[in-house]
């Protein structure tokens, strides 16, 4: 799961990228997913969930055509990216805002920061160079990066392979740690796992799991595992 920011002032056409850069990924065939970054509450006080917040809930969930989830409070990006890439296999996930995300980066102002890979007039932008916009983007962003500096990808520190990978150096490397097979969270904070350990903790699952009658409870093909433990020695 690669991620891209979409970053830039007031006004200079964030929105507008996104779009343009969601249609055309589609258009290629890949799965996208989107987090939207603001300083207001996303407004639905007109609707039953906003009553239901309203009156103190929270967290509120709605489904029906659509699934969706509204929890009182800010999460950290990367808790949100997480739930992304276990509760679906997408390829790409562009965010708008979250300037200070270590994440590849294009501008829409004259915002430049290490991470930033182009800036853009959106407004006077055609359609090939939206292409090759995207071509850039998908060659030189990447994913949730665990900085465990494991050197698997042939560099001596994750910083470094960010740096390379922004500039456009060793364009196929991949991060080495970086995987949605084996997720740990600690409340709610992400625990990064080393190749060995995650090897280890999805084998020794999957053989327990396969070791019981799923099938009489209708589980007998499953794609994905989840397993929740919770310590409540020291609740009363």
């Amino acid at each position: 799961m690669k991620i891209i920011a979409v970053v830039g002032t007031k006004n200079t056409g964030k929105t507008t990228l996104v779009t343009k850069i969601v249609r055309e990924l589609v258009e290629r065939g890949f799965e996208i997913g989107t987090i939207k970054h603001s300083h207001h509450n996303f407004d639905m006080s007109d609707r039953d969930t906003g009553k239901h917040k309203k009156a103190g809930a929270t967290i509120v969930a709605g489904t029906g055509k659509e699934t969706f989830f509204t929890i009182d409070g800010s999460m950290d990006l990367e808790n949100v990216l997480s739930m992304m890439e276990f509760i679906k296999n997408l390829d790409f996930v562009i965010l708008e805002g979250f300037k200070t995300s270590k994440y590849a980066k294009i501008s829409t102002s004259d915002f430049k920061d290490e991470f930033t890979i182009a800036n853009v007039n959106v407004f006077e932008m055609e359609y090939n160079e939206l292409k090759s916009l995207v071509d850039l983007l998908s060659e030189r962003s990447f994913g949730m990066i665990k900085y465990l500096n494991c050197k698997k990808c042939g560099f001596d520190n994750c910083n470094d392979f960010v740096n390379q990978k922004i500039k456009g150096n060793k364009n196929g490397t991949l991060c080495k740690s970086e995987s949605d097979e084996v997720l740990l969270k600690i409340d709610d904070q992400m625990i990064p796992l080393n190749p060995f350990v995650r090897s280890f903790v999805k084998e020794t699952i999957l053989g327990m799991v396969k070791s019981l009658k799923t099938d009489e409870f209708g589980a007998s093909d499953f794609e994905k595992i989840e397993l929740l433990i919770r310590d409540d020695h020291d609740r009363h």
